[in-house]
């Protein structure tokens, strides 16, 4: 009778852990609040140990979520630039037409929040955005919300360097990637990241130390880098040059910014096909570090994406 009254008590035990909720389950992240905006448009409040705060995360859920509510789903990451305070994570949805895009693409999309300028790192001193993007908050969407192992990545600017710097330093998680104007070679260009990191108030030192000293951890953090680790999953980059493009205001001047990071992607892309990897390029010449650009970005490399996760 002690036995089966012991195997009765495991049983029951078993049956709680797994009606357990999410937050309980997600080792290091869990859902504070759920907000449904539309048909598919949700916004979570995730707490992250690894942040040490509660951060922002948007998702549009795939069209046929709820008529299979037991399948996994291949997962698009949309990563935001930078200084955007910590409303980045809105961006995607609020001023570009990705919901509209995706409508009928059953895909599961997530656009998490990466600070105003994390840089989509784990920081030498501060928060630790890689361990909350790729450790705890894909744990919490598989659990809740059956994000499945296929999985693409794409960015503008900021964004673009995470995208390109995951993919690399994290062989096998994703299955494609994308860079819209992105920061894609920092360790060229030191100055452009230690001023967009101290334009936020935060020591500039503080994200991968000082980039002579600490040399080595910029470069394990560098796309151009990280070239070879690219090899087995096709890259997109997309940038314009800097000069007035057809997207741009009439009265638009030219734009250092984006001349800088279109040099950037450049140099990339002939180091990747130095390396054997896929890459498809889109230097559509005149155009300045702009929303529209990105939002047609998007369009014209979403069929990569898809099609690598589906």
């Amino acid at each position: 009778m002690r036995f089966r009254g012991f195997l009765l008590a495991l049983v029951l035990l078993f049956n709680l852990v797994l009606t357990l909720p999410a937050a309980a389950t997600s080792s290091g992240a869990w859902v504070v609040h759920e907000e449904k905006l539309g048909d598919r448009l949700v916004e979570l409040t995730v707490h992250s140990d690894a942040v040490g705060r509660d951060v922002g995360v948007r998702l549009l859920l795939p069209p046929d979520w709820q008529r299979f509510p037991h399948r996994d789903w291949p997962t698009l990451y949309l990563l935001h630039g930078c200084c955007d305070g910590d409303t980045g994570f809105r961006s995607w949805t609020n001023n570009t037409d990705a919901t509209e895009l995706t409508a009928h693409t059953n895909v599961l999309i997530v656009m998490p929040e990466a600070g105003p300028a994390g840089f989509y790192s784990d920081w030498v001193s501060g928060p630790a955005w890689e361990t909350f993007h790729l450790t705890e908050l894909r744990r919490l969407l598989e659990h809740r919300y059956r994000s499945g192992h296929q999985r693409a990545v794409a960015g503008l600017s900021m964004g673009g360097f995470g995208a390109l710097s995951y993919a690399a330093r994290h062989p096998g998680f994703f299955r494609a990637a994308a860079s819209y104007s992105g920061v894609v070679h920092t360790t060229s260009s030191p100055d452009l990241v230690q001023g967009i990191v101290a334009g936020t108030g935060a020591d500039p030192n503080a994200l991968w130390g000082d980039p002579v000293a600490q040399a080595r951890t910029w470069a394990a953090h560098n796309p151009y880098d990280l070239a070879e680790r690219l090899r087995g999953i096709p890259v997109y980059l997309s940038t314009g040059n800097g000069q007035p493009g057809p997207l741009d205001p009439p009265d638009a001047q030219p734009d250092p910014l984006e001349e800088l990071l279109g040099g950037q992607s450049v140099a990339l892309a002939e180091r990747l096909r130095a390396e054997h990897v896929r890459v498809t390029t889109d230097f559509y010449g005149p155009g300045r570090h702009a929303r529209p650009y990105w939002e047609r970005a998007l369009h014209r490399s979403l069929p990569m994406l898809v099609r690598a996760i589906t």
